[in-house]
């Protein structure tokens, strides 16, 4: 195969003396899939930002970026901007900082096909949005960013990427907040653009099963160096490498639901909720009634827009539903709740919600944010020592309380999301994709943070997720979601061992490498 792209003995040093690239050597060929993997930190979108010159003001770069046969190394900006999107195509991970808040999605894509030379007209963008595996292009060009669900987002920034069709996709993360169904078309998508129109994809993942099942070749990077590449059933030389696939393909216990006899601590009785006037309604919940047991995790599961973040947002009174109940420990009417008995509500009530940066004051420190959440929960006689027990609680060291999230890491941050709910001593806790964009590791690591809390606090969880097996791994029950409504719920052994719905076995035919193997348990103590 002809090499598209190559990297020789790569460096790369922030400011401030960081070596986030240690001699990387790697090699994306044409008409192939390459991709690269590793824990948070370990350099994969530091590499990924290298090949498309956008690294931060500051860094250093050593070695040699070559791209069909040109070097990159010392190019003028100018000319490394004119490549991205006509020859270089880039999906980055974050939808919520690369979509412009005030442009609609249609105008978006008509500018970057402007960008690459390419023809402007309505057919191609809703080519490129059906590409995407939109049902109605037409109506999500028309929509702005804030009107689309998360994994909507996500599939405009795919679209954006492959709108001048490049001969190099950089994919950084591309599907960490898409549901495996649209994961899976999106997948096809990508692989199918470097293997039948010769251009080469370079995937940034941290999932080492979607690499082993779409990759020709994967790169295997751990604190910037590489310690492991070959074809994905060559994998595990390396210790780390064994690391990260005991990670992906640990047994999972299946957890029984809590006894009927356990106090129901919220509960939703035909819960309803339209978006939009008249020509745009949506409805986003369809007469949904679930119960949460003290102590239990419900796992709430579906497609992107099928309801699942409206669900947990209205729970936590940041949507307000049009009909129905929603009462906490039996009485308490959550929808009518007002001022002083509001917060108390809120209180009881806490998220923990995907993106950890995007909800931490980036100007506080850890501890200056645990303090104002134990001010308002409450308060205590000795702060300080609440923020060491929280920290504590969540596997984090006393020297972690001096730091501002950007000095954290993706899972460290989670920890201080989770630690800030638990200062309000919650009897639930809402996670709202919060383990979605955590590499396998450390993913592993938070959902044992989670269940151990669960043991010792009996603390309730609603666990929304795209990510079918891990909500195999945490919950008791489930409840699969789809356009607003419920199409199936029930133990989770029995859901997804025996689905009774065909648009839950096509959500489960849809992971990648398939369900890990399950391991059952008798009693909700042993999960």
């Amino acid at each position: 195969m002809t090499s598209l792209l190559t990297a020789t003995d790569l460096r790369v040093a922030y400011a401030g003396g960081h070596r986030a690239l240690r001699g990387v050597d790697l090699v994306v060929p044409a008409g192939a899939v390459t991709a690269v993997i590793g824990e948070s930190g370990s350099g994969k979108s530091t590499f990924a930002r290298a090949v498309l010159g956008m690294l931060p003001d500051g860094a250093r770069t050593e070695g040699d970026i070559a791209f069909d046969g040109a070097s990159l190394t010392g190019l003028p900006a100018a000319q490394r901007r004119a490549l991205r999107g006509r020859r270089i195509g880039y999906v980055p991970q974050d939808p919520v900082t690369n979509l412009d808040p005030l442009q609609r999605v249609g105008g978006a894509l008509r500018e970057a096909l402007r960008a690459a030379g390419q023809g402007r007209d309505d057919s191609r963008v809703r080519a490129l949005l059906a590409d995407a595996g939109f049902d109605d292009p037409d109506r999500i060009a028309r929509r702005y960013p804030h009107e689309l669900s998360g994994g909507q987002r996500q599939r405009v920034l795919i679209a954006l990427g492959l709108a001048g069709r490049p001969q190099l996709v950089v994919a950084d993360e591309p599907t960490s907040a898409l549901d495996v169904t649209v994961q899976k078309d999106i997948l096809d998508l990508l692989c199918a653009r470097a293997t039948e129109d010769g251009a080469g994809l370079l995937l940034i993942t941290h999932d080492i099963a979607i690499a082993r099942e779409r990759a020709h070749h994967v790169v295997v990077l751990r604190d910037g160096a590489v310690v492991e590449q070959g074809a994905p059933a060559e994998l595990g030389a390396h210790p780390y490498t064994r690391e990260l696939l005991g990670a992906s393909a640990r047994l999972v216990a299946t957890r029984a639901p809590s006894p009927v006899s356990d106090p129901v601590v919220l509960a939703g009785a035909g819960l309803t909720k339209t978006y939009g006037a008249r020509r745009g309604r949506v409805q986003a919940l369809r007469e949904v009634s679930f119960e949460l047991r003290r102590g239990e995790t419900l796992g709430i599961v579906g497609q992107s827009g099928s309801g699942k973040s409206t669900l947990a947002r209205a729970l936590l009174r940041l949507h307000e539903v049009d009909d129905g109940e929603l009462t906490a420990d039996g009485e308490f009417d959550v929808r009518r709740a007002r001022g002083a008995a509001l917060r108390r509500y809120r209180r009881r009530v806490q998220p923990v919600f995907q993106n950890p940066y995007a909800s931490l004051d980036p100007a506080y420190s850890v501890e200056s944010t645990l303090r104002e959440a134990i001010r308002l929960g409450g308060g205590t006689a000795d702060p300080g020592r609440r923020v060491r027990e929280l920290l504590s609680l969540v596997g984090l060291e006393e020297a972690h309380a001096a730091r501002r999230p950007r000095e954290l890491s993706g899972g460290q941050q989670q920890r201080v999301a989770i630690a800030r709910a638990l200062a309000f001593e919650p009897e639930t806790i809402v996670l709202d994709e919060a383990v979605s964009a955590l590499d396998v590791v450390v993913q592993q690591r938070i959902l044992d943070l989670l269940a151990r809390l669960q043991r010792e606090l009996g603390v309730a969880y609603l666990f929304v997720s795209h990510d079918l097996a891990v909500v195999r791994q945490v919950a008791h029950r489930v409840m699969v979601m789809r356009d607003g409504e419920v199409v199936e719920s029930g133990e989770t052994a029995r859901v997804f061992s025996e689905p009774r719905h065909e648009y839950t076995r096509r959500l489960l035919e849809a992971i990648p490498g398939g369900l890990p193997e399950a391991e059952d348990v008798g009693a909700k103590e042993d999960g």
